[in-house]
């Protein structure tokens, strides 16, 4: 499910560097400011060019904001893919256990997309939030749902459960967890706030050793 609202053929036409920067910068604003707070003039005169230039590359700031959002969409994918793959002779719970700490590498490494999420998560000031979150809840559900059916044919996790709330579940639980790592306030005094990275892997254990008792075959 892609919001099917992207470049001109002239941004497509640009050098990868070129292309690159422009959605760095992009990025940066949008992840401070918020969609409605962030400002075109301020990305171009960051770029150095026009701000007519940057309307020969997108439409309108709406076209631009999307582009980066399946720009940052695609950037998890290749991510997740690449989980999936390394880890597809492993059993079901270390591939959860490896997609979570994938995900908190992901949003350390590259902090303004994450960040970007979190204003379309908690700001109101989107006006396509709706479509934008259900895009990427979907995202989640497909990358896990194959996992789970995986691990269910493995006789790794109990076939009386129903899949899909199965993958709602560990969606949002997920979910919660970078949130937690990222927003003290989420963190309900467990610890994940910006933990070491020893921390982490422990934390994440714990988790993996609770879906265990309750999924486990």
């Amino acid at each position: 499910m892609e919001l099917k609202i992207g470049a001109k053929k002239t941004f497509l036409n640009l050098s990868p560097d070129k292309q690159r920067r422009i959605i760095e910068v992009a990025i940066d604003e949008f992840s401070q400011k918020g969609y409605q707070q962030a400002s075109i003039n301020k990305i171009v005169s960051r770029l150095g060019i026009a701000k007519g230039s940057i309307y020969q590359y997108f439409n309108n700031k709406r076209e631009l904001f999307l582009y980066i959002f399946n720009y940052a969409v695609k950037m998890v994918g290749k991510t997740l893919k690449q989980v999936k793959k390394e880890s597809e002779n492993q059993p079901v719970f270390e591939r959860l256990r490896q997609s979570l700490l994938a995900g908190i590498t992901f949003t350390k490494n590259h902090p303004n997309i994450y960040q970007t999420y979190l204003k379309i998560l908690f700001e109101s000031d989107v006006p396509f939030k709706n479509e934008l979150i259900q895009s990427i809840r979907f995202f989640s559900l497909k990358y896990l749902m194959p996992l789970l059916k995986t691990g269910m044919e493995r006789g790794e996790i109990r076939k009386d459960l129903d899949i899909n709330m199965m993958a709602f579940m560990l969606d949002a639980m997920m979910d919660r967890f970078l949130q937690a790592y990222h927003l003290p306030f989420i963190d309900s005094h467990l610890g994940i706030f910006q933990c070491s990275q020893e921390e982490v892997e422990r934390l994440v254990n714990v988790w993996v050793d609770t879906l265990k008792r309750g999924l486990s075959a």
